[in-house]
């Protein structure tokens, strides 16, 4: 509830390199994630957009969470996040998503599912966008 309350990473980036909007018509989600990216590494995220409580804290932990990391490492990131809230097991789920894994039990709400993993579908698809870039 934190992060709904007060999300980090909830601006525009200045100089983003990748931007992707997505939406969520079920709940009426809207983000923009946006990402700055050096060397295949994440250098900065930020997003923004309105949404239920459960996207806002996802795009918030999501943020925090691959600040820093590689290109490769985020894609494992997103895949595992989308694994566990659909109900799969995912090893070393702490580790591999850190404050995220709290959102573990939206699993038991399908469809909540696509509020949840649409920040993370952002990201994938403007990491995918600069891997094509390069």
């Amino acid at each position: 509830m934190d992060h709904a309350k007060h999300p980090h990473n909830n601006h525009e980036l200045d100089r983003a390199d990748h931007e992707v909007e997505l939406r969520n018509p079920t709940c009426g989600d809207v983000l923009t994630i946006q990402l700055k990216i050096a060397d295949k590494t994440v250098i900065d995220a930020a997003y923004t957009g309105t949404g239920c409580t459960i996207s806002q804290a996802s795009a918030s932990m999501m943020t925090d969470q691959i600040k820093g990391k590689t290109i490769a490492e985020v894609e494992q990131m997103v895949l595992g996040f989308s694994d566990m809230v659909m109900g799969k097991d995912v090893p070393d789920q702490t580790k591999l998503l850190g404050e995220a894994s709290i959102l573990q039990s939206v699993a038991q709400f399908p469809a909540r599912i696509k509020c949840a993993t649409l920040a993370w579908k952002a990201a994938y698809q403007a990491i995918e966008e600069s891997e094509s870039n390069d």
